[in-house]
């Protein structure tokens, strides 16, 4: 539109000339025409709007917003409108404590208080895109800087209003997603009231306080000892029942020895060991005795 506007500015600059004596006469005819191709090629190029693949197009008339949307693609349009561009793609707004991570710079974390009055440090990953349909609604009332006027400021009082109902040990372990689904709910509400789709909450990382950390390691290391004295304690009663069945045993043995060994066995039992001892290759032994007494055994080695 700009070519445009200088072209009536040149041919209007023609026109002037045309009026004026000789020798700037001579010029008007070719200023003129300059202006008027000027003109063309404003009006032409201002006529014509291609639109890039994710985004879509507001209009506006005269500072009045055009309720149609232009999509993706090459429009002929009125070449007075000013065309708004929109990116309806996923966007990330990420906080986080880390330096340039986040989409603001430095340290931009959340820090909230938990039911037990202890601070707790919340990384977030917020997924969304603008709803197609509701550009031009966010163009009237919000504006093109939706990030720092609804993104932002709704995400972070939600998180916080939400804190205050858990302990810090809560969100951290047990009733992490219960917070997560909880805060995704009422930002959706929200955002959906200003023309954005909420697709994804990511909580990355929450972070306790030192003397906190130093509890629930304290306390995972009791547990862990405890589970080990419980192995210990197991693995020794274990031991102690196959000592009494294994003693329990020996009694049975020497019981039924006891009660049940003859005279006549106890000979045979006698007579098979001398026998072992004198087929030996190791020795030559002679046994002397009835098996009434003490043998006296004779060797040659």
């Amino acid at each position: 539109m700009l070519i445009a506007i200088l072209g009536i500015i040149i041919l209007v600059v023609g026109i002037v000339l045309r009026r004026s004596p000789e020798p700037a006469g001579r010029f008007a005819r070719t200023v003129s025409t300059i202006g008027l191709i000027a003109v063309g090629v404003g009006l032409s190029t201002s006529m014509f709007k291609q639109v890039e693949a994710g985004t879509v197009g507001v209009q506006t008339l005269f500072g009045k917003v055009q309720d149609n949307v232009l999509e993706s693609g090459l429009h002929v349009i009125n070449p007075l409108v000013e065309v708004t561009v929109f990116d309806i793609k996923t966007q990330n707004y990420l906080m986080s404590a880390k330096e340039n991570e986040g989409t603001v710079q430095g340290d931009d974390a959340i820090r909230v208080l938990s039911s037990d009055g202890l601070e707790v440090t919340i990384d977030l990953s917020v997924l969304y895109r603008v709803d197609p349909a509701k550009a031009p609604f966010i163009l009237q009332n919000i504006g093109e800087k939706y990030e720092d006027k609804i993104v932002r400021p709704v995400s972070r009082t939600v998180i916080r209003d939400n804190a205050v109902n858990y302990q810090a040990v809560d969100l951290y372990s047990v009733k992490r997603q219960e917070f997560q689904d909880k805060i995704f709910r009422t930002i959706s509400q929200n955002f959906a009231k200003n023309g954005l789709i909420l697709q994804q909450i990511l909580v990355r990382n929450i972070t306790l306080p030192a003397s906190v950390k130093a509890s629930i390691e304290s306390k995972i290391q009791a547990e862990q000892d405890a589970q080990k004295m419980q192995f210990v304690l197991q693995k020794e009663r274990q031991e102690a029942d196959r000592k009494r069945v294994e003693a329990q045993g020996i009694a049975d043995y020497q019981k039924i020895i006891s009660t049940q060994l003859s005279d006549k066995q106890l000979q045979y039992e006698y007579i098979k060991a001398q026998k072992e001892i004198a087929l030996s290759p190791n020795a030559k032994v002679i046994i002397i005795g009835n098996g009434k007494g003490n043998p006296i055994m004779l060797s040659d080695k």
